[in-house]
């Protein structure tokens, strides 16, 4: 995941002192009781031994991870309640992060949690990232797909984030540094809930950290990416937040050219599924406009959408040739729909006159759309052209003759020279002469009303 993976390879204490430099703040070292139970210098005696205080410096001191857990077991095992505990805890996350046994590390940085105002702010931010970076760790096995832990582990993001904004910069750090190094825990924090979130199928949780991921990272287009399929996952699916967050993958600065590729070919997919148009040149039209606006905001305006293939197949209810002529032709949003539900359909019994008959391997006839005799009377221009292949007689059809032909719409030139573009046309027999010259009969009076 971007913001969790960019730090999941180093080791767990580094991890945890990115931001308060010389290493958990709870594990400045005790102050070690006067001897004969006087007080130590100025300060009181501390509320416990100098047995315990011997035995813990024991522990602190031991190098070797296996060996130091073993000696803070006896610890806790003899003084179950010590002060020193708040020394002891941390100590439990620092070794077992480094034997990797990450779920004792979840363990006792809940400890330390549950200490509460026993440990500092510093502390329990860092007992708070000590959670969530072993729960990275566990990303993708079994158990981090449990909701109990996956819950524990948003939350513990969520308490970091609150955690991290009480911490103090230090003072050989300046305002730059610490406010980037902070950016980026952030990151990490919201980045953790998330994956967290979608680990339980929790999209809907998983949204706000993936917002604010990219509130302080616009352009990172892996996030962009996981935002859109948690949109997509949603019940019922947000498509056109999903369209947007995937379409900034696409164009996100840091993507590769084959990383853009493969997502810019999933979004297309999606938008085909959700739309199931038939023409694939609107898709790609469609999709050229969405690259374009979406570089340019993170947010998706709310006039922004795409038909759905309901939406089309509702305007397909009630649609005659003659409805998508006029709606193409008054223009505007509703005739983008139009467009959309009609291109490519194959509409039979177009009714037209025939402007020019133009021969050739594919029959191109020049025709004007009629749908009265006023019209066809009237009719000099065509505005249709349509392609006839395979039917070689449809060449004796003459020029000013009545015609119908059932084609598949491919295209269309918008006013001021609209034209309708069709392939896979055939003229009805009944209106091609049966040999060249021959007469017709009288075509206004065949018309049918135009479908």
């Amino acid at each position: 995941m971007s913001g969790t993976r960019k730090v999941a390879g180093l080791a767990i204490f580094a991890a945890l002192c990115l931001i308060l430099g010389n290493g958990l703040s709870a594990l400045a070292q005790p102050q070690a009781p006067a001897a004969g139970g006087q007080e130590a210098g100025a300060g009181k005696q501390p509320p416990y031994t100098m047995a315990e205080y011997n035995s813990y410096q024991a522990c602190a001191a031991e190098k070797v991870p296996a060996t130091q857990i073993k000696c803070l077991d006896d610890f806790v095992s003899k003084y179950p309640n010590s002060a020193l505990l708040i020394y002891v805890y941390p100590l439990y996350v620092q070794a077992y992060g480094q034997v990797k046994n990450y779920q004792k590390v979840i363990e006792y940085s809940d400890k330390v949690v549950g200490l509460g105002p026993k440990i500092d702010a510093g502390g329990q931010y860092q007992a708070l990232y000590a959670h969530c970076f072993a729960y990275n760790a566990l990303s993708g096995t079994p158990w981090a797909a449990v909701p109990e832990n996956a819950k524990a582990a948003r939350d513990a993001a969520a308490a970091g984030l609150k955690a991290l904004d009480e911490v103090k910069k230090p003072d050989n750090m300046t305002d730059e540094a610490f406010a980037t190094q902070k950016k980026q825990i952030q990151i990490y924090f919201n980045g953790t809930a998330a994956q967290a979130s979608v680990n339980i199928k929790d999209y809907a949780s998983a949204i706000p950290f993936y917002k604010a991921m990219l509130a302080l990272n616009p352009d990172d287009g892996i996030t962009s990416y996981k935002l859109g399929l948690a949109y997509e996952a949603l019940a019922p699916p947000q498509h056109m937040d999903a369209f947007w967050a995937i379409a900034r993958a696409v164009t996100a600065k840091g993507a590769t050219e084959a990383q853009s590729k493969k997502v810019k070919d999933y979004l297309r997919k999606l938008i085909v599924n959700y739309q199931q148009a038939t023409c694939e040149t609107l898709t790609d039209a469609e999709l050229a406009e969405l690259l374009q606006l979406a570089a340019s905001s993170t947010d998706r305006p709310a006039s922004y959408n795409l038909p759905s293939s309901a939406d089309l197949d509702a305007v397909r209810k009630d649609m005659t040739i003659k409805s998508v002529v006029e709606e193409l032709k008054a223009g505007g949003d509703k005739s983008k729909v139009t467009w959309l539900a009609a291109c490519g359909l194959e509409f039979p019994g177009v009714p037209g006159k025939v402007i020019e008959n133009i021969p050739g391997d594919v029959i191109e006839l020049k025709v004007a759309f009629v749908t009265s005799d006023a019209e066809f009377d009237a009719a000099t221009v065509a505005n249709m052209d349509v392609k006839v292949a395979g039917q070689p007689e449809a060449a004796r059809v003459e020029k000013d003759s009545a015609i119908h032909f059932t084609g598949t719409l491919v295209s269309y030139d918008p006013d001021p020279a609209f034209m309708l573009h069709w392939e896979k046309g055939k003229v009805n027999e009944d209106d091609i002469p049966k040999e060249k010259g021959a007469p017709k009969k009288a075509p206004a009076r065949k018309r049918p009303p135009a479908h």
